[in-house]
């Protein structure tokens, strides 16, 4: 009896207990007996601990993700307190969008720019056509770079509904005869250049009217600034300049070779072409050889550049500012024109005629401090 107890240990120590199977069959086994499974795993002792420190590794809140992924801690603090709800995004989710983020080659300082601009840009589907749209833009911008940079101006490129908003907007502006390289830079300083453009006959005509051809220079502003307007904006700009005695032929005509002045707003319009009739003495018609007098600020540059001149007159001075001198004394830079109207004479008088000057920009419009600003949305 003792050697087949003895026998059964030592076939215990050969062959192990498995969980799953037993060396021997149960009944063959005395029921005094019993044995401690054991079992045995097939990953090394340095397999576990690397296991081990990459479940450490793995990040645990958003601001290590976004840590992660290259955020400072200045830039982390500036996305939460732009956007709080990104403390609690998916995980998975926000890793996920940050990597689509950087195939574009958008980068930390970039990404905060864009949450600024739009906050819930990482709570949307990005994702949508992304390869397509990527493969899209690159055509049209040429370069990572140009991309980033338009993304960065308009995030919401990249939510834009691609198959029904940005390829027709864009086909309709080929149609119209612009190049994608004419396009680039009006993507880039018209942000709302897609979502914003409609065409119909009655702004084709208006383009026709500015006789200008799809080879001149300042075809693409004249296009895309009526393409992204509304039909009762330009009615109202044509309608403005009417009142100052311009006749339809040169209101379109002006519009052809300095598209922007016929978007300045129309208290803006009316308040320089008042000064240039009423104080200059300068018929209307100066305007359309001279437009930048209706870009120019009327508190801070127009009316006391002409005050000076005023001045100058009267103390007799021989650097008179006067007819077709006075023009270019207005297209002049602050800096030059200090240096060419005021300190090239004596000290003295030079001193006296600097005060004036200042005191002259010094002045504000009636009332501009109480104004009511009402946000009217979108100039055009």
């Amino acid at each position: 009896m003792k050697s087949r107890v003895g026998s059964l240990f030592k076939l215990c120590i050969v062959f192990p207990v498995s969980c799953n199977r037993s060396p021997l069959p149960k009944s063959s086994l005395p029921s005094c007996l019993s044995f401690v499974h054991t079992t045995y795993s097939t990953v090394c002792l340095t397999q576990e601990e690397s296991i081990v420190e990459d479940t450490f590794d793995q990040p645990k809140t958003s601001a290590e993700v976004l840590e992660k992924w290259g955020c400072c801690e200045a830039d982390i603090s500036q996305l939460f307190k732009r956007r709080p709800a990104l403390r609690k995004a998916d995980l998975n989710q926000l890793q996920y969008k940050l990597n689509l983020l950087s195939e574009l080659g958008i980068t930390a300082p970039d990404l905060l720019k864009i949450i600024n601009c739009r906050p819930r840009l990482l709570s949307l589907r990005i994702d949508r056509c992304f390869d397509e749209r990527h493969e899209f833009f690159m055509k049209i911008f040429g370069s990572r770079e140009l991309l980033v940079k338009a993304i960065v101006r308009n995030p919401s490129l990249l939510i834009y509904d691609f198959h029904n908003k940005v390829k027709p907007t864009i086909a309709l502006y080929e149609g119209m005869g612009l190049s994608r390289e004419e396009l680039v830079p009006m993507l880039l300083s018209r942000p709302t250049l897609i979502p914003r453009t409609v065409f119909n006959n009655e702004k084709v005509e208006y383009i026709q009217k500015t006789g200008l051809s799809n080879k001149s220079r300042m075809y693409k502003y004249v296009v895309t600034l009526i393409g992204i307007s509304r039909l009762e904006t330009i009615s109202e700009r044509i309608s403005n300049f009417e009142k100052f005695g311009f006749s339809e032929d040169e209101i379109f005509s002006l519009m052809g070779r300095s598209p922007l002045v016929f978007f300045l707003s129309v208290d803006k319009v009316q308040r320089n072409m008042t000064f240039v009739l009423g104080q200059m003495k300068l018929p209307a018609t100066v305007i359309l050889a001279h437009p930048f007098l209706l870009y120019m600020n009327l508190e801070a540059a127009l009316k006391p550049r002409v005050c000076l001149a005023g001045k100058i007159e009267d103390m007799g001075l021989d650097e008179q500012i006067k007819g077709p001198k006075l023009l270019t004394a207005l297209r002049m830079t602050e800096k030059r024109f200090v240096k060419a109207f005021i300190n090239c004479h004596p000290k003295d008088v030079a001193d006296q005629l600097m005060e004036y000057y200042t005191k002259a920009k010094g002045v504000k419009r009636l009332a501009e401090a109480s104004k009511k600003k009402s946000n009217e949305g979108f100039p055009y």
